[in-house]
């Protein structure tokens, strides 16, 4: 039985380690912290067919007399924060080293990361493996990122950011580390040379959506201090630039920390350490939103013919999964290294350590969605919804796919159609020209591809509507976007069980962003029955209620010319 000593064994990410750790009974949990108390509470609760044993291991006390009674094969170092442990930060690389034990750590210090190669010979001599930064940065990414390579030739530039859920519970000690660093400058790679650039100062923009899947929000990311601003350009020599950012929500907490951080810039604040405790409350109380959060890398290159390639791979979690991510490294290590998979002696950066198949167990288990995207292809002549859906295109069936594949289509079918009752609803379906209310009304459809994007006309009976569809761009981006006259609707195009759903995610009026209180909402989708295209679409509004849904069937024909339109 391999025995597994997690110092901070019951906070926030050691708890996480042991969470997945636990179902496994060739182990063996020692739950370590200063208070043999809290861990000893902590092994109550968790749910475990391993062995779990309590006790009091301060890692700034007498190591050496904890390790000879606890006598473990593997330290694993989920303490922090490691941007302040002082005058000898690897003490418990030391100890393990000299005891002969295996360690990890989920270090988020670039610095102390950086400085673990010094006891690499140390740890050879020993026969023990000593592995720092085990967790999303820099092993996810660096795993991400050889993923994406795959055929090019040369990695220019990775932009990489991690979003959690403002439910996830964030500890007291990584509140610490972001506010010791906020502000204060960071050495990373940018334009072919080290620069400096601000942590929580610099920001950027980008939205994390799995192809097929409900992506997040459009969130803001801010520069943090994460091992990968320096572990990525060793792995990478000819890397031109690394940037890493955190997107925590709300924004408008987000924002404030930024503001404050810039005080720190202008020298005005020499650090917004003493603050930190504010900062825990105040996050872990103000908070609202979506319980989802996501991890997403983006990298850009040439491959062998000199061609500009962009890619990138996105990860949303949801609800309590996604705060288990970081912790995942090092349950996968432990567990690959259970099968025989044991790491080489020797001290290092993880960032070799973990393939991205190697999640791939542990992603399976949880609520956590990954895709890829590959934005060289736009401009190839793909159509709109094989550019929006990515990877997640070979998912449709064969009649959707047909329906969205050439430049022109026209089909044929047959539908039934209801109203909503209210006089609003029956005032604004009159506005946009929707369809009277009916049974076995005769349809007939043409998707018309007009540059970027495509122009739907519909005909029901003697009743015609067009709308026009395009990709997204900006806070839109990956979504759908129809636009009915003076009104546009940004649709999240999802893909489940064979059936591609339209999520409405924001609504605006000629440009302005309307309240998402008001947006409209209804259950939409395509699917396949019995080798047909079947289809519902349903316009509902908070205010109106349901203002039509039409649903049937549709068989495409030789294209024609678009019926008649009228309205928006």
């Amino acid at each position: 039985m391999t025995r597994v000593l997690i110092l901070g064994g019951y906070g926030v990410f050691g708890g996480r380690v042991a969470q997945l750790l636990a179902h496994d009974p060739r182990l063996a949990l020692i739950i370590g912290g200063r208070s043999r108390e809290r861990a000893a509470r902590f092994c109550e609760t968790l749910v475990a067919s391993a062995p779990t044993i309590a006790a009091a291991v301060d890692r700034d006390g007498d190591l050496h007399a904890a390790f000879r009674e606890l006598r473990p094969d593997v330290v694993v170092d989920a303490t922090g924060p490691f941007q302040a442990y002082g005058g000898a930060p690897h003490r418990v690389v030391e100890a393990c080293i000299a005891a002969g034990i295996d360690y990890l750590d989920l270090a988020d210090g670039s610095r102390f990361v950086a400085g673990i190669d010094a006891f690499d010979e140390a740890a050879r001599a020993r026969g023990v493996f000593v592995l720092s930064g085990v967790s999303s940065f820099p092993v996810l990414t660096a795993a991400v990122v050889r993923h994406l390579l795959r055929d090019m030739a040369r990695l220019d530039s990775v932009t990489a950011g991690i979003a959690p859920s403002p439910y996830a519970g964030v500890g007291l000690n990584v509140i610490r580390a972001i506010a010791g660093y906020a502000g204060q400058p960071l050495v990373l790679r940018r334009n072919g040379a080290e620069a400096t650039g601000y942590a929580l100062v610099e920001t950027m923009r980008f939205t994390i959506a799995p192809p097929g899947r409900l992506p997040l929000r459009n969130l803001r990311f801010s520069l943090v201090d994460v091992p990968d601003l320096r572990a990525l350009p060793v792995l990478w020599p000819e890397l031109r630039s690394v940037w890493m950012g955190a997107g925590p929500v709300p924004e408008i907490l987000h924002r404030g920390l930024n503001g404050l951080a810039w005080l720190v810039r202008l020298r005005l604040l020499p650090s917004l350490s003493p603050f930190a405790p504010l900062f825990h409350r105040t996050i872990n109380v103000l908070r609202w939103g979506e319980h989802r959060g996501g991890m997403f890398v983006a990298i850009e290159g040439v491959d062998d013919d000199g061609r500009v390639c962009r890619r990138s791979w996105h990860l949303v979690a949801e609800g309590d999964d996604g705060p288990l991510i970081p912790s995942m490294a090092v349950a996968a290590i432990i567990l690959r290294s259970l099968a025989g998979g044991k790491p080489a002696p020797g001290a290092r950066a993880a960032t070799r350590a973990l393939a991205l198949a190697d999640y791939d167990a542990l992603f399976a288990r949880r609520r956590i969605y990954t895709g890829c995207r590959d934005e060289t292809a736009v401009g190839d002549g793909q159509t709109l919804y094989r550019k929006l859906l990515s990877d997640a295109w070979d998912a449709l069936p064969a009649a959707v796919r047909a329906m969205h594949s050439a430049d022109t289509i026209a089909a044929d079918g047959i539908a039934s159609v209801e109203r909503g009752p209210g006089v609003l609803s029956r005032l604004v379906a009159a506005f946009f020209y929707f369809p009277a209310a009916g049974a076995q009304v005769p349809v007939s459809v043409s998707f018309v591809r007009h540059g970027a994007g495509e122009i739907w006309h519909r005909r029901f009976a003697a009743r015609a509507f067009s709308s026009v569809q395009t990709a997204g761009r900006g806070r839109r981006e990956h979504l759908l976007v129809e636009r009915f006259g003076p009104f546009s609707v940004a649709l999240a195009l999802v893909v489940e069980n064979g059936t591609l759903s339209f999520v409405s995610r924001d609504w605006r009026f000629l440009g302005v962003r309307l309240p998402a209180i008001l947006r409209p909402r209804g259950h939409s989708y395509e699917r396949e029955d019995n080798g047909r295209f079947h289809f519902q679409a349903e316009i509902a509004h908070p205010l109106t209620g349901l203002i039509v849904r039409y649903r049937g069937s549709l068989t495409p024909r030789a294209a024609a010319a678009p019926p008649a339109e009228r309205g928006g």
